[in-house]
């Protein structure tokens, strides 16, 4: 199969408008990166798709990435560095458990939609939406 086929149109939609939801009320930026597997340790292979994606080129240095290798059954969320300097450690793990009990069902775009949701929730406490704020980066998902 190929990982662009691995969710429905309306899935892809859900994620997106999630992402943008959350994006309406920070200027912190949220990105999706979907691959088929992951061969090396995930969150080595999420801080080079972080990288390959511009997520570190934020004004803020406000960007997360949530990274998932479908056929592995492996997935990584990392924030940039600016998030990192406000965020408690546990807050990722949160994040990170409350999508594992979503992927466990095999509710991969829900779980997807509740970690976007809850980081957004974050950013927005911490990076909140300015009046001269624009999209940096792209609400569309990305593929491996």
């Amino acid at each position: 199969m190929n990982v662009r086929d691995y969710f429905s149109e309306e899935e892809k939609l859900q994620i997106i408008q999630a992402i943008r939801t959350a994006e309406v009320t920070t200027s912190g930026e949220i990105r999706v990166h979907i691959e088929k597997k992951c061969s090396i340790n995930v969150l080595d292979r999420a801080t080079y798709i972080f990288e390959k994606v511009d997520m570190h080129k934020t004004r803020l240095r406000n960007g997360v990435l949530f990274y998932l290798a479908v056929e592995d059954k492996k997935f990584a969320i990392l924030g940039d560095a600016g998030i990192h300097q406000k965020v408690t450690e546990d807050f990722w793990e949160e994040i990170k458990n409350e999508m594992a009990r979503k992927f466990a069902e095999g509710k991969f775009a829900e779980g997807l939609v509740a970690g976007i949701k809850k980081a957004g929730e974050q950013l927005s406490l911490h990076f909140p939406w300015q009046k001269d704020d624009m999209n940096e980066l792209s609400d569309e998902i990305s593929f491996g």
